[in-house]
């Protein structure tokens, strides 16, 4: 009688399951997507409360040099989903983390990043020549309308000039890409 009890009281409680799923979005989708495409300087990085002080989001301000698509006014707010208050952490797979004086390019949707860490892009110096690299977190493939799978360690999965991934972007966005 107890287990059958138990059971009964197993199956009527309500079970909240959260996941997340992070889909590899091909370059092409994620220019599209974008409302915008900002290059800029991240300046301040600041954990704060949300859900009533059940998770917490950070929130990212980046001094913007230049727009690729839109335009969101010299400095951007985001939110970021995961960060730290104090001693508290929230930790939200798949979102990207930054820290001030980070250089990067970020596709925007509104005050978030399209895609999570898929639409942050990374500008650093490059090891060799010093000028500015953007590091890919997904393969950008440009090659047929085909999208390709991602595969972790790929090959090609290389640095980009900066210049050059501003060319590869305004192609798509102008519909000249090969």
């Amino acid at each position: 009688m107890r287990r059958l009890l138990l059971c009964a009281l197993c199956v009527c409680l309500p079970v909240v399951v959260r996941a997340t799923v992070l889909i590899p979005i091909e370059f092409r989708e994620l220019v599209a997507v974008a409302s915008a495409i900002a290059h800029g300087r991240v300046s301040d990085v600041r954990g704060e409360w949300t859900d009533g002080r059940r998770s917490v989001e950070t929130v990212v301000t980046i001094d913007v040099s230049d727009y690729l698509k839109g335009n969101l006014g010299p400095t951007l707010t985001i939110h970021v989903p995961g960060g730290r208050v104090g001693r508290y952490r929230t930790v939200f797979v798949g979102a990207p983390e930054f820290r001030v004086g980070d250089e990067v390019v970020l596709f925007l949707s509104a005050s978030r990043i399209v895609g999570l860490s898929q639409g942050a892009f990374r500008v650093v110096p490059d090891s060799q020549s010093g000028r500015p690299v953007v590091v890919a977190p997904i393969v950008m493939s440009m090659t047929g309308d085909v999208p390709e799978a991602v595969v972790r360690g790929d090959s090609r999965r290389k640095p980009v000039a900066l210049d050059t991934f501003r060319d590869v972007v305004r192609q798509v966005i102008s519909g000249t890409a090969r």
